[in-house]
């Protein structure tokens, strides 16, 4: 069982994420209600050009047809422009150690994967080079260079957070009652560049050069060992990186081992205040949805709700397998990598701090409910729009068993917003379980020695799961550089990312200017409501892929303790 002093850490990581996620929730909504702020002199006129330069009128607001397109046609091109730097790298700048260039199914799968936020990744970011003085032999797999790394890799971690938080605010104003429209995309994703991942992004990462994560753009380091032995040391602009890839809920790391790398996540400081920055901006939006609603009350079932369902996933990895996992990490210990695992699926950033298969089958099944619910509180932006979603269809669950007509904030949930919800949800166990059987059946799984046992099938799972769920995080890494699974996770990544955005824009543009009622129907501010609406998610995901989940962590966990591990 968890030990008292690791019951009392993860108390308080997870109060302080709830307090710092409150006090950053104002300026958050002050960012897209345009309220006048103190930085307004310095940060408006750099705003403006930027409009000016895009020939964008910023107070223009759009339907939902229009910011969807907006934001998808705005994310293709960056893809664009980053996979011609993956694949050219090796005749561009800042390429020291002299990486070659991807290869074209790898390079379409990883612009695919950080511009939706995935960051699922099939290569070693410190891999395999030219025969330079400086540079090791780490692995068959290609690198990527600095270039590729500054621009491709954390421009798009950039674009793909502030994607994700302009789309779910675009959402919240559907609801809103006096709203006119779903806002100006363009004007939302320059401002929560500006305004909220720039600067928190920038003091992160001084603090983490001050944790000891490197920050530079010096070729490898070639030293000398006490023993007399010869060590490169593998450095780069390491610290910037992973202060967006956990603001953002990115989960891409600079070495290939991610935040399990001592570079990358030096000691138990770094490692506690990486997983604060995970929990950050999710558990902010939470409260923001209230503020911007102008109903505070309205924002107790997104976060109660939201962080019910993390306890239920912390209470599955901890109390039947604590201790299992022991010694999976060394610096950091068996309870922080089972943490940080349960973490980063319930906020979908993906980042590892340990080997995912080290850990205790239950602590599998605990980051499969994050993945699959998506809400636990979900990554920034996407995981609200997804608790919205399920507070639509517990509405029509409710409404259906009390024989009223569902509402909503005072609106009437009619047939179509039904229907759009139900789409929405069904979109996610269609892409996970076609290409997981399609994984088996062509043969791909087993020409990277992916077993059919319960371990094997649970690896395929989780790798499409992961995808699905934007989340990253995956048992295969640079093994996973074949044909089949570059382009089949990459069509998942992005049918998983776009699809649920497009189809819940429209239900909040079907909210725009719909008839509301002053009388009180359905109470969703309730703690009532908001069991039923925890009931609602567990019964909604255990119904979709208990026979998938059965067939993988579950019966390994059966077979284990059937075989005394």
């Amino acid at each position: 069982m968890i030990q008292p002093n690791d019951l009392l850490t993860l108390l308080l990581i997870l109060a302080t994420a709830v307090i710092l996620g409150r006090l950053l929730a104002p300026y958050i909504t002050s960012i897209f209600t345009s309220a006048p702020n103190r930085i307004d002199r310095i940060v408006a006129p750099i705003e403006n050009r930027i409009y000016r330069l895009l020939g964008v009128d910023p107070n223009r607001g759009m339907g939902w047809r229009e910011y969807f397109l907006s934001a998808l046609i705005v994310n293709i091109f960056q893809m664009s422009l980053a996979f011609i730097i993956f694949v050219f790298q090796n005749i561009l700048p800042l390429n020291p150690q002299g990486f070659p260039g991807l290869n074209l199914d790898l390079a379409f799968m990883q612009v695919i994967s950080f511009a939706t936020n995935t960051n699922l990744q099939h290569y070693n970011g410190e891999g395999v080079c030219s025969n330079l003085p400086n540079c090791p032999s780490l692995s068959p797999m290609p690198g990527l260079s600095y270039l590729s790394q500054m621009t491709a890799v954390q421009f798009l971690q950039f674009t793909s957070a502030a994607t994700g938080l302009c789309v779910a605010v675009a959402m919240v104003r559907g609801f809103v009652s006096h709203s006119q429209n779903l806002g100006n995309f363009y004007t939302d994703f320059v401002r929560s560049l500006t305004r909220l991942f720039l600067p928190l992004c920038f003091v992160a990462a001084l603090i983490f050069v001050g944790l000891g994560i490197p920050q530079t753009i010096g070729g490898y380091q070639t030293v000398t060992t006490v023993e007399g032995a010869t060590q490169t040391i593998l450095v780069g602009p390491v610290a910037s990186l992973v202060s967006i890839m956990q603001i953002g809920t990115n989960g891409g790391g600079y070495y290939g081992s991610n935040s399990a790398y001592p570079f990358q996540n030096p000691s138990p400081a770094s490692d506690i205040f990486q997983i604060l920055l995970m929990l950050l901006i999710p558990t902010s939006l939470c409260f923001v949805f209230g503020q911007l609603l102008g109903k505070r009350r309205e924002a107790r079932p997104i976060i109660i709700g939201a962080y019910s369902l993390f306890a239920l996933d912390l209470l599955l990895a901890f109390i039947p397998s604590y201790g299992l996992g022991r010694g999976i990490e060394v610096r950091f210990g068996g309870f922080f990598s089972t943490f940080w695992t349960v973490v980063t699926t319930a906020v979908t950033t993906g980042s590892v701090n340990a080997n995912l298969a080290g850990m205790n089958p239950l602590v599998i099944l605990s980051a499969f409910m994050g993945m699959l619910i998506q809400s636990t509180p979900g990554g920034k932006g996407v995981g609200l729009m997804y608790m919205v979603m399920y507070v639509v269809i517990t509405v029509f669950i409710v409404g259906l068993m009390s024989g009223r007509t569902p509402e909503y904030l005072g609106m009437k949930i009619n047939a179509r917003d039904v229907k759009l919800v139900m789409i929405t949800f069904l979109v996610h166990p269609v892409i996970i379980l076609v290409p997981t059987v399609l994984a088996y059946a062509t043969g791909a799984a087993s020409a990277i020695h992916v077993s059919t046992s319960s371990s094997g099938f649970s690896q395929i799972f989780y790798e499409f799961t992961s995808a699905a769920a934007n989340n990253g995080s995956d048992f295969l890494g640079a093994a996973g550089n074949t044909p089949f699974f570059n382009v089949s996770t990459g069509l998942v990544m992005f049918i998983g990312r776009f699809a649920p955005i497009g189809l819940l824009l429209a239900l909040a543009g079907s909210m725009i200017n719909r008839k509301r009622s002053t009388e009180i129907g359905l109470r969703t501010d309730s703690i009532t409501f908001t069991i039923v609406l925890v009931g609602s998610i567990l019964l909604l995901v255990v119904l979709t892929f208990f026979p998938f989940l059965a067939l993988g962590p579950i019966l390994q966990f059966f077979q284990k303790r059937v075989n005394g591990f």
